[in-house]
């Protein structure tokens, strides 16, 4: 599921297969953010220079049950959270 919706917002292809730990390193890319709003504003105001707005996008792996315990990536999970302004939380619902 994060791979999947990884893929999706940023148009890359990495892989996203149903296996633990298939995202062992954080996949990042940039993600541009078309605004019109901004737009008006360097329309407007003519900047010396013009930086697009982006969004950077990261896959890490996932939780695994015992992970508290040092199981799965343990504290490299922490320090990839840690690395973060912000957390898209992907779960799972079966019914």
């Amino acid at each position: 599921g994060k791979s999947t919706l990884y893929n999706a917002l940023s148009n890359c292809s990495i892989p996203a297969e149903n296996f633990p730990f298939c995202t062992i390193d954080p996949n990042s890319t940039r993600v541009n953010v078309p605004d019109e709003r901004f737009d008006w504003l360097v329309d407007h105001h003519k900047p010396k220079s013009v930086v697009q707005p982006y969004l950077e996008i990261v896959d890490i792996a996932g939780l695994v049950k015992g992970a508290a315990g040092g199981a799965g990536l343990g504290n490299a999970f922490l320090s990839h959270i840690k690395a973060v302004d912000g957390i898209i939380h992907v779960m799972r619902a079966f019914d």
